[in-house]
């Protein structure tokens, strides 16, 4: 996996060298180990930084689009995450995870477990769409032939309230993509 450049957060290839100098300097009684276990506690809180940094509340639920990565082979699916707020979207079960924002301004994650890899895209809902549009692309999203035009009629990136926190900015859309999605 390469490293996105909008990374929220990971514990995936954690690299000690990394954080050797800053840990020997910090807990020079502790064993290489011990300051490994170090390094894994630290990312961890980290992770409550992201959580405490995004705690940004939306006016509409999360629509969480999941191409999950099973024993028996991939199946498509989505969540929601009723909240509505971006600090929730940073949850998993998974034993390594990476959030992140892509070049189109979407945050996604992929989450890797014991079967395979779940990959996860955050989007909300626009204003002004209908429960019978939402439940057409739920419908859609479940079957596995929701295209990316389905989503982005439908819903919003969240990449543009998380650039806000870090300073990063994405490719506004082109007129005609805006036009199109508000049909």
């Amino acid at each position: 996996m390469t490293e996105p450049k909008y990374l929220i957060w990971s514990n995936y290839s954690l690299d000690y060298e990394d954080w050797r100098e800053d840990l020997e300097a910090e807990y020079p009684e502790l064993s290489e180990q011990e300051r490994e276990e170090k390094m894994y506690e630290r990312n961890g809180e980290y992770l409550d930084d992201e959580r405490m940094n995004l705690d940004i509340q939306l006016d509409k639920p999360i629509l969480v689009i999941v191409d999950l990565g099973l024993w028996n082979g991939r199946y498509s699916g989505y969540k929601e995450i009723k909240s509505g707020n971006i600090k929730d979207c940073l949850s998993s079960e998974c034993d390594y995870v990476t959030w992140y924002v892509d070049k189109l301004g979407d945050m996604r994650c992929d989450a890797v477990h014991h079967d395979g890899t779940n990959h996860y895209l955050y989007r909300t809902y626009k204003n002004g769409v209908s429960d019978a549009q939402i439940e057409n692309l739920k419908d859609k999203i479940y079957r596995g032939t929701a295209t990316r035009a389905d989503i982005t009629r439908i819903t919003r990136r969240l990449g543009d309230e998380i650039g806000k926190v870090y300073g990063w900015d994405f490719p506004k859309q082109s007129l005609s993509s805006v036009q199109r999605d508000a049909r």
